[in-house]
């Protein structure tokens, strides 16, 4: 009853997925974000080394009905899948199985993502283990924060070093939080042409203290259909629990508001701090997604 459709044009992608992408756009951020910004990029082509497409599943009457990606630069390469009907997710895995493409790790919604690792662990003889468990957040009415001293700046090419420090510690961080092995969120380092471009971007910004020190880091993503992703968010351990975090993800957020866009981000649903965090300033739940490792 499902048709799953490959490609490797993000631009393609979008001309057949932006009905489906557009109906949620808090839900599709991820798929969104990265699929506008592949289409911006001049001159960019799949890579030859790693699994690299998107794909559109179809109903029986040809209409696009969910989507899914698999561009992730770092091992395992993980797919990650919007929400999309039992049947549609079991078609996908099964596509993916006659491909021959090795799938060692997918992320998603539930119960799509559940269901999509249980049908190609059964395809493949494997086992399938939910490694982290996410939240999709969406602002609602934005709460104020108690003030800190300090003050909001835009990252600069000067902080490049800093910027790609602090985006690597921040996974370890939230691995740490959330009580798991350092490691499991780990994507790799981040590139340094990559982190220019955010900064060229003005998507990096740094709490700075009244020596105009960074002491927090909070980054987002260009707006995709209406809606800014905001990620990572990293706090130092000498400079934690002293609120800026707080201040800091509230004035991006005002930032973005005051543009047009509808904030939005994830949290680790085993980092408490994190969710106490942003549910205080007016964030609310929308969707829970998860990590799966298959073995």
């Amino acid at each position: 009853m499902y048709r799953v459709e490959f490609l490797t044009d993000a631009a393609q992608f979008l001309e057949r997925a932006s009905a489906v992408l557009q109906r949620d756009p808090v839900v599709s951020t991820v798929i969104a974000t990265m699929a506008e910004r592949e289409a911006r990029a001049e001159g960019s082509s799949a890579p030859d080394d790693r699994p690299y497409w998107w794909a559109v599943v179809r109903d029986e009457a040809a209409e696009v009905v969910s989507c899914a990606m698999r561009t992730a630069p770092f091992d395992p390469h993980p797919l990650l899948l919007m929400p999309m009907p039992e049947p549609a997710a079991r078609a996908l895995a099964r596509a993916l199985a006659e491909r021959g493409e090795c799938v060692q790790a997918a992320n998603g919604f539930r119960p799509a993502t559940d269901i999509f690792a249980d049908e190609i662990a059964t395809l493949t003889g494997r086992t399938s283990e939910v490694t982290v468990h996410m939240r999709l957040f969406e602002l609602g009415t934005l709460v104020p924060p108690a003030p800190v001293p300090g003050r909001l700046r835009v990252a600069t090419p000067e902080d490049l070093d800093l910027c790609v420090a602090w985006f690597d510690a921040f996974a370890d961080a939230a691995d740490e939080q959330a009580g798991r092995p350092a490691g499991t969120l780990r994507e790799g380092r981040h590139e340094r042409d990559g982190m220019l471009r955010r900064i060229d971007e003005r998507r990096v910004c740094f709490w700075v203290d009244e020596q105009d020190r960074p002491v927090h880091l909070t980054g987002f993503n260009l707006p995709a259909f209406g809606v800014a992703r905001i990620g990572p968010v990293y706090t130092p351990p000498e400079h934690r629990g002293g609120g800026l975090a707080s201040n800091a993800v509230a004035e991006v957020s005002r930032s973005l508001q005051a543009d047009g866009a509808v904030p939005c981000l994830y949290t680790d649903q085993a980092n408490p701090v994190s969710n106490r965090i942003y549910q205080a300033l007016g964030y609310v739940a929308v969707a829970d997604q998860v990590n799966i490792a298959l073995r």
